[in-house]
């Protein structure tokens, strides 16, 4: 029966290259471009490093990296209106950090900066700023709103050292029950703007007739005015000259009989 036998020898030097393999693969770290990174050793910071090759101590060394490049991210809650109307939103928001505050980002925000400092500073300035609009005047001043969550989440962001280079607001959610209303108020609103084009028409209609009968009657009594005694007598001479014209030159012969004369013609 053989017997078996291990040689530790023969394992001792295949482990010691792999650890120095592994020790002079790990004693170096790389930035790429567009990013920055902290370098940790048991837990403290001890350098910040930009893009490039860079040495660590192996398996005691810690690095964290971070994007410095524009990041966009979308951040959805709830706030009130002014009266009292529950409106939901979707807003983007573009922010970076600068490469030289990579140390106080790291100690102050730490890696998901986002989600603890920047999202909860969305929700709460979003309150702030909708409570001051009702809800049905939102979509028309959308702009304005937007504006003025820009203005307030750059200087407080700013404070923090992150960087926000813009807001947008892609979408208002409101009530079915809000909805309704309004779908309501404008059919109420177009059918009050037909009433009053309508009166405003038959006003016009009005207005245009009693003019027309001013000018009616204005036109009979210049009439009226013209036909004057004068007028009267000179319509009667022109009327003899008429029969004036038409006389063949013969005299009219007048014969007595009991009652009147009558004219006879030869």
């Amino acid at each position: 029966m053989t017997r078996f036998s291990f040689n530790w020898k023969k394992l001792i030097f295949p482990l010691v290259v792999v650890v120095l393999l592994a020790g002079a693969f790990g004693a170096f770290f790389t930035v790429s471009a567009g990013s920055v990174a902290v370098k940790l050793r048991f837990g403290k910071i001890v350098g910040a490093y930009g893009e490039g090759l860079h040495f660590k101590v192996p398996f005691i060394d810690k690095v964290e990296k971070f994007s410095v490049r524009i990041k966009k991210d979308s951040f959805q809650t709830e706030a009130f209106s002014k009266d009292l109307q529950t409106v939901g939103l979707t807003l983007a928001i573009n922010h970076r950090i600068q490469p030289n505050t990579i140390e106080s980002i790291y100690r102050n925000l730490g890696p998901e900066y986002t989600t603890t400092v920047l999202k909860p500073m969305v929700e709460e300035w979003t309150k702030a700023v909708i409570a001051k609009y009702s809800a049905d005047s939102l979509i028309s001043n959308r702009v304005e709103v937007a504006r003025e969550l820009d203005q307030i989440l750059k200087s407080k962001m700013k404070e923090k050292e992150v960087i926000v280079s813009d807001i947008a607001i892609t979408n208002f959610e409101f009530s079915p029950q809000f909805l309704k209303a309004v779908e309501e108020k404008q059919i109420a609103e177009q059918e009050a703007k037909r009433a009053t084009n309508l009166v405003e028409k038959v006003k016009k209609e009005a207005e245009q007739k009693i003019l027309q009968a001013e000018a009616e009657a204005k036109s009979l009594r210049l009439q009226r005015e013209v036909v004057s005694d004068n007028l009267i007598k000179l319509r009667q001479v022109e009327a003899q000259l008429k029969a004036i014209e038409k006389w063949d030159g013969r005299m009219p012969t007048y014969m007595a009989g009991d009652q009147m004369p009558f004219v006879m013609t030869k």
